[in-house]
């Protein structure tokens, strides 16, 4: 499935910049979210990593899960994933509050144990 939304050309301009691997990796990733949250709002932005993250509204503060793409690798992101039931012991991380998942493959996302991670009403 393509997703309903087209990458913002600016956001795309910077996404080029990384390697093949890494740029098929990220729209297969926010494919699967956008799958998932067709309505959701894609909020863009560019510090330390190249970012988008997925709300409810336009606000950041609202984001249930966000991919940041840094030069080698990439994440999916939940800004308060310290207080996600996390039976797998799928995400990683030592800050207050935010947590990842590792994304190196498409099977690092696209099962049930991810999805239940991805939903808002749980991350927010």
């Amino acid at each position: 499935m393509s997703p309903s939304k087209e990458i913002h050309p600016d956001f795309l301009f910077h996404l080029e910049f990384k390697d093949q691997e890494l740029i098929t990796l990220f729209k297969d990733l926010r494919t699967y979210v956008l799958s998932l949250y067709p309505d959701s709002n894609e909020l863009l932005y560019h510090t330390h990593a190249l970012t988008t993250a997925f709300s409810i509204s336009e606000k950041l503060g609202d984001c249930f899960c966000m991919i940041p793409i840094y030069s080698k690798h990439l994440n999916l992101g939940f800004n308060k994933g310290v207080l996600l039931d996390d039976p797998y012991q799928l995400l990683k991380g030592t800050g207050k509050l935010m947590r990842h998942i590792p994304i190196q493959h498409t099977e690092d996302f696209k099962n049930d144990k991810v999805e239940t991670f991805t939903r808002p009403d749980k991350n927010l």
